[in-house]
């Protein structure tokens, strides 16, 4: 399958392709499954009683983007770009860290999906900015989507949350 390589206005060229290459293309959007996996994480409950916050901003995301799994196609910037895997059932145990995430944060936060081989779980929050957690800490990854692509594609230096 040849891929057009020109870019959209909406992401570098890079990123546009390897999101093409995974099968995303503009005005993509599958919210039945989207709201399958709000469903399935509003309905989960840890052993000790941690539940997901679901919110707009996640749902859109998993709507545009959930199901891909996105294979950089070059060298990284400044770090090795990430593969990533928009499956938010990746962090579905993960009710109780992304709650203290988000109140680290003041703010809900959700899981997106995975970085590479499950080394990270990727989160959004309710005003749709994008973390990633792994065993070395948690990372600021863009202000929304769209840059969040951009950092992780391309190989850019997130930004490492400081919490006091």
């Amino acid at each position: 399958m040849s891929v057009d390589r020109t870019s959209t206005t909406r992401f570098p060229v890079t990123v546009d392709a390897a999101l093409r290459e995974a099968g995303w293309q503009p005005g993509r959007w599958d919210i039945k499954q989207a709201e399958y996996w709000a469903d399935a994480l509003r309905s989960h409950e840890s052993s000790a009683g941690h539940r997901h916050a679901v919110f707009p901003a996640a749902v859109e995301a998993w709507a545009e983007f959930g199901g891909l799994r996105v294979t950089p196609l070059g060298a990284g910037r400044q770090i090795a770009p990430a593969q990533l895997a928009f499956d938010p059932l990746a962090g579905l145990h993960m009710a109780r860290t992304l709650g203290d995430l988000g109140r680290a944060l003041d703010t809900d936060v959700c899981p997106l999906g995975a970085e590479g081989e499950s080394q990270a779980v990727l989160a959004i929050d309710a005003e749709g900015r994008v973390y990633s957690l792994d065993h070395s800490g948690d990372w600021f990854i863009g202000a929304d989507i769209d840059q969040a692509l951009a950092t992780l594609v391309s190989g850019a230096m997130p930004v490492r949350l400081a919490m006091s």
